[in-house]
């Protein structure tokens, strides 16, 4: 079949658009979409610098004002405290044995009993030492006889030599005879002083003033002149000491004061160290230093009136060694570290500066403080908050200086303590 290539196409070329009139219409569209997205970008710039312009303008608010508590250093005393543990331990203990072999026929105590020096504790039978007793008195009086008889018939020898009735040996015999019986006599008073106190050994009375413990021995039972067997123990109790332990580097201003004869002041307290059971004073130091331990041990004396210190009881002692005068005191939850610095803050003016100190000793919450003046306000609380230069807002409702007030009041009474280690030590308020 022959196709004809004359044959008009299906489209009429009326209907069809010129090449280069679509070009120009998608570049038209283009260039419209093109300046909207432009002016729609210079329009949110022009807001934004806007915006900002305004911001800028606005005053910026100050930071809130943080509310803290404040003390006010003052001026007062404080003193040096050691603070160790010890033992109360009894002037005397007297562990009373026989000295006698027998049954025990009475016992004049009871279990606890305060007694006095000489009360009656227990008796043992004296019936044979009694008996031995007299007898050792007869032999005694007759050979008191004896010597009487002998120093007559001395006398009259005497006598007749002065007449050349006898001889010289004679008398000189006879004046050994003398001798001889006075020796015996001697011999003999001996004798019965020795069984007048095997029969005082069978009254055993208290031998000192002190506090009895339990029964050891009931009536009948048979107690040895060995000893082995303990009838009764005495422990005085008032006075009372407790024996401590103190570091031989605090040895030297202890025994400075000891030598001036100072009473030194030590305080006796319970095992948690919070309730104080009594008042005495440092009676004296060891001769030597424990070379294992390092340390000397200490006895004070407590007059121990109301039986408040039982022997062997533990207790926590604090020895007042000094009395700083006229320092500046801070309250100790005022100071803060920064590794081995010590700082506080200052408030003046509503501000908080931050301020090196360097602390001393510390008790009843208080502090000795360097590098702060009496009357500085100084801030007690918030300080996860404070900075340098913070403005702060007190909230103690005008008492800033409440704190170091009763603190210092504090210090006045019992004093405070410090490390071991510097020369801070502990410290009190009294002087002693």
């Amino acid at each position: 079949m022959t196709v004809d290539t004359n044959e008009r196409p299906i489209t009429d070329p009326g209907h069809q658009l010129p090449e280069h009139a679509s070009e120009a219409h998608g570049h038209k569209m283009g260039r419209t979409l093109f300046w909207i997205l432009l002016v729609l970008s210079v329009a949110l710039i022009a807001v934004l610098l806007w915006r900002h312009y305004k911001n800028a303008k606005k005053p910026t608010p100050p930071p809130p004002k943080i509310s803290i508590t404040t003390a006010t250093a003052e001026k007062g005393n404080i003193g040096v405290y050691l603070d160790e543990i010890g033992t109360v331990t009894p002037v005397y203990t007297d562990s009373i044995t026989s000295q006698v072999t027998g049954p025990v026929v009475a016992v004049h105590f009871n279990e606890g009993q305060l007694v006095r020096k000489g009360d009656p504790l227990v008796d043992i039978d004296s019936r044979p030492y009694r008996a031995t007793l007299l007898q050792a008195q007869g032999v005694l009086e007759r050979d008191q006889n004896l010597l009487a008889q002998a120093q007559m018939d001395l006398e009259r020898y005497r006598q007749a030599w002065a007449r050349n009735a006898i001889q010289k040996q004679l008398l000189d015999d006879q004046e050994k005879v003398v001798l001889q019986d006075e020796g015996t006599v001697k011999n003999d008073q001996g004798t019965v002083q020795f069984d007048e106190i095997q029969v005082g050994y069978c009254y055993i009375t208290a031998p000192i003033a002190g506090r009895v413990g339990l029964r050891l021995v009931d009536p009948g039972n048979v107690v040895q002149s060995a000893g082995t067997i303990t009838l009764a123990v005495i422990t005085q109790v008032q006075p009372i000491t407790v024996i401590f332990t103190i570091p031989e580097d605090s040895l030297g201003p202890v025994a400075a004061r000891l030598h001036k004869k100072a009473k030194l002041p030590v305080d006796a307290f319970d095992r948690t160290a919070q309730t104080k059971i009594a008042s005495g004073t440092l009676l004296t130091l060891d001769n030597q230093i424990d070379t294992t331990t390092g340390t000397v041990r200490a006895r004070a004396i407590f007059a121990n009136k109301n039986d408040a210190l039982f022997p062997n009881q533990f207790a926590n002692t604090r020895l007042l060694v000094n009395t700083l005068q006229g320092v500046t005191l801070v309250p100790a939850s005022s100071i803060q570290q920064n590794g081995s610095a010590s700082f506080v803050y200052v408030v003046q003016n509503n501000v908080a500066h931050m301020r090196s100190v360097k602390p001393g000793v510390t008790d009843g919450g208080q502090t000795q403080v360097d590098s702060i003046n009496p009357g500085d306000v100084v801030a007690t609380s918030s300080f996860d908050k404070l900075q340098d230069n913070v403005a702060v807002v007190s909230g103690n409702n005008g008492g800033d200086n409440g704190g170091a007030n009763s603190g210092a009041q504090g210090a006045g009474k019992s004093g405070t303590k410090s490390s071991k280690s510097g020369s801070s030590g502990k410290s009190g308020s009294s002087a002693p």
